[in-house]
């Protein structure tokens, strides 16, 4: 519906569906399976949110969960468990659908997020900025981190894939 207000709220296993076709209008260069996404809604339930309009369809969506040190799974992988020795908060995923892009969506559910991390104890957030978001998330407090044994590991990403934190 045009003009309708467009919320954030928690992810379902009935939103997969608009997740994957948002991620692939999002990320072409960097697929992710059904699957992945059905993982990580499973793994982090409370860090999975969609972005919905009036009709209940999802225009966004950001994936977030625990994570260890400075490292990132590598793309379109399932994940077993949450790491024993988790350390900070991976935000794996935000996306928002070409056409709602630029409404100002993006800070209040990156602020929630953290807002959220902090509430639960965590101190640090972390992130793999891709399709040249490096300077979306500066303005976002991430900055980057680099070294030679993460940019390895950030290869499957893509040539302008920046591992980026925050203090939170």
């Amino acid at each position: 519906m045009a003009g309708a207000p467009l919320l954030w709220r928690s992810m379902t296993e009935a939103d997969i569906h608009g997740v994957v076709t948002v991620a692939r209008q999002s990320f072409p260069d960097h697929f992710e399976s059904r699957a992945c996404f059905e993982n990580r809604l499973a793994i982090c339930p409370a860090m999975s949110f969609v972005l919905a309009d009036a009709d209940d369809a999802v225009r966004g969506y950001l994936f977030a969960y625990p994570w260890k040190g400075e490292t990132a799974p590598p793309l379109n992988t399932l994940i077993e468990a949450i790491p024993a020795d988790a350390d900070r908060i991976y935000l794996h995923d935000l996306a928002l659908d070409p056409a709602v892009r630029g409404g100002g969506h993006t800070r209040a559910i990156v602020e929630r997020l953290i807002d959220q991390a902090r509430m639960d104890g965590w101190t640090t957030m972390a992130l793999v900025a891709v399709n040249d978001a490096t300077a979306f998330w500066q303005r976002m407090g991430f900055h980057p981190a680099t070294s030679p044994a993460l940019a390895a590991k950030l290869a499957s990403y893509g040539d302008d894939a920046r591992y980026m934190v925050r203090a939170i």
